[in-house]
């Protein structure tokens, strides 16, 4: 049985992924290009250095390699350390392949530069003018993997604490931890002209519904093959509990 998700059911993942299409197909017929171009250059305009200094040091909550992945990782190992479970490892290789077979190829074929790419057209997909490392403006890979990674972090946080005889994560707390980063790399990379703002929007599309795949899985159900030691065990990562134990806590109305 898979995972509850807010909103309940496919409808919103297909919307998702529906806006995302809509806002390819029109950008690749030329449509919002003079609002990125427009807000390029506002930003530039409206971006004093100790302002960029702060949000260039905030902008590293999305770097894949040296934050995302490095924190899910330590935190799974943790995880499975105390919990002699190779479960969480499970979900952050299921999480990169996921995320390393969507993101990264819609760049590559996409072919959009960035905001401060000096060729011609640098707003345009499919540009002729650049390639390789230059023309992976779209989606935005920093704001795709922050929803998606931040949402694995979330649940191994809660899981952790679960390993440590506490409760995990509040549902307002679990909430920040995939809202807040995310929406930061967001702002950021857009004001300091990493990306286009349509860049940006793109990649919040595409990190919701990955990020709603993985936590659609029940990582303590997978079926696994029996394993030396039972490290198949559940590791407490699955969401709903860490919800149930927040509950269970709250005093309840007594009963006339």
């Amino acid at each position: 049985m898979l995972m509850p998700v807010r909103p309940r059911g496919w409808w919103f993942d297909a919307c998702l992924l529906a806006g995302l299409v809509a806002l390819t197909v029109a950008l690749a017929r030329g449509h919002l290009l003079a609002l990125d171009v427009q807000v390029a250059h506002w930003v530039d305009q409206h971006r004093p250095t100790p302002l960029y200094v702060t949000l260039r040091v905030f902008n590293y909550l999305g770097q894949g390699g040296q934050v995302l992945m490095s924190t899910s990782i330590v935190l799974a190992g943790l995880v499975a350390w105390r919990m002699r479970s190779v479960r969480p490892v499970l979900m952050i290789v299921a999480a990169f392949l996921l995320t390393s077979a969507t993101i990264g190829p819609l760049k590559i074929w996409l072919d959009r530069a960035a905001p401060h790419f000096t060729g011609a057209d640098p707003e345009i997909l499919f540009n002729p003018a650049a390639s390789g490392p230059l023309a992976m403006s779209y989606p935005s890979g920093h704001v795709a993997n922050a929803v998606a990674w931040y949402a694995v972090i979330a649940l191994l946080i809660s899981a952790l604490l679960r390993s440590l005889g506490r409760a995990p994560l509040s549902p307002r707390a679990y909430l920040a931890v995939r809202v807040l980063p995310p929406a930061i790399v967001f702002f950021t990379t857009t004001y300091l002209a990493f990306h286009w703002v349509t860049d940006s929007v793109a990649g919040l599309l595409l990190g919701l519904l990955l990020a709603r795949l993985l936590t659609r899985v029940p990582w303590d159900a997978v079926p696994l093959p029996g394993l030396p030691n039972g490290v198949d065990r559940p590791a407490g990562i699955d969401r709903p509990a860490a919800e149930r134990a927040v509950r269970a806590r709250r005093p309840r109305a007594s009963r006339a």
